[in-house]
């Protein structure tokens, strides 16, 4: 069955809590389809259309990120897993970055922390999948990459949750390579799942160095959630186009790069019947270790398997 969210205050939200109501509840192998905001809160469909401001019905202090949700999945019971196959991403027609101008580590560490913030205004184009934005009086082009920097379920532990680090349940992983054609896989913390997704991004590199990717609303989005009992994670799990990742999050890039390639390991020793240490060996001959993200106080590492790069 396909489902229909509208982009309307009752379904956005701007923390996780697993006590937040869902907006809707679906069955295992259903499909969702919807729109997301930009992640100023705000949407338009077109150049003529004003751009809407909405507003999170939870009432937050200080909401974070516009997100759609939480979504309950039936039979979804804590330990199993929750497959978000990413069917169809259309990008709006508009996009923003920013640079400088904030106290962050990487802006000190640059020395633009006292200029003036940088917006970047870029126009996209969802049909030839490219962006064009001035940058100091020259006109630079992109192609686009668009994918949902966040996707998760809601946590185990009580209370509210802001959803700029991500975790061990997924949220804000921003992994570029999480496009259309990938399932992302999240260990289920609570009945239902109560999951959540939004934060679109048109196109960004490996880091997010400035602290935000192309941030733009999401036109059209259509994922399938399956709930998956054959399968058992601590962590985060995607099977992308690009090849099988694992994830790691920590303040510490070491850490973070350690938890990746420790999941990564596990996973090549399920898939080629060997012991640890020659897994070990084996990816360092074949898994990239990327950084994901570095500007959301818990950093990102992911461990990228290819597709094909080993062959038995």
């Amino acid at each position: 069955m396909i489902h229909k969210i509208n982009l309307e205050k009752k379904n956005l939200h701007g923390s996780f809590n697993n006590k937040y109501r869902p907006i809707i509840t679906v069955d295992s192998g259903d499909s969702i389809q919807l729109k997301t905001l930009d992640i100023q809160w705000g949407y338009s469909s077109s150049k003529q259309e004003e751009r809407i401001i909405f507003e999170s019905r939870e009432n937050e202090e200080i909401p974070k990120h516009p997100i759609i949700g939480p979504i309950a999945i039936r039979g979804a019971t804590p330990g199993m897993v929750l497959e978000v196959r990413v069917n169809e991403l259309v990008p709006g027609w508009y996009g923003r970055n920013w640079a400088g101008g904030i106290p962050n580590w990487q802006n000190e560490k640059l020395g633009i922390t006292n200029t003036e913030k940088l917006q970047v205004d870029w126009e996209l184009d969802s049909i030839t999948m490219a962006g064009k934005a001035e940058i100091g009086g020259q006109l630079f082009h992109v192609g686009l990459s668009p994918f949902l920097g966040l996707m998760g379920v809601a946590p185990a532990e009580p209370g509210l949750h802001s959803t700029t680090p991500p975790r061990y349940c997924g949220g804000n992983i921003d992994c570029k390579e999480l496009v259309r054609g990938s399932s992302l896989y999240l260990p289920i913390a609570v009945e239902g799942a109560l999951f959540s997704l939004g934060d679109g991004h048109a196109l960004q590199g490996d880091g997010e160095s400035s602290g935000t990717a192309i941030e733009c609303p999401m036109d059209f989005v259509d994922i399938t959630l399956t709930v998956r009992d054959d399968m058992q994670l601590n962590m985060p799990r995607a099977n992308t186009p690009a090849g099988w990742i694992t994830f790691g999050f920590n303040e510490d890039l070491n850490e973070a790069a350690a938890v990746a390639l420790d999941e990564m390991v596990i996973l090549m020793q399920q898939f080629y019947g060997i012991e640890k240490v020659q897994a070990t060996a084996l990816a360092s001959v074949a898994v990239d270790l990327r950084v994901t993200q570095v500007v959301n106080g818990v950093k990102g590492v992911h461990a990228l398997l290819p597709h094909g790069v080993i062959r038995k």
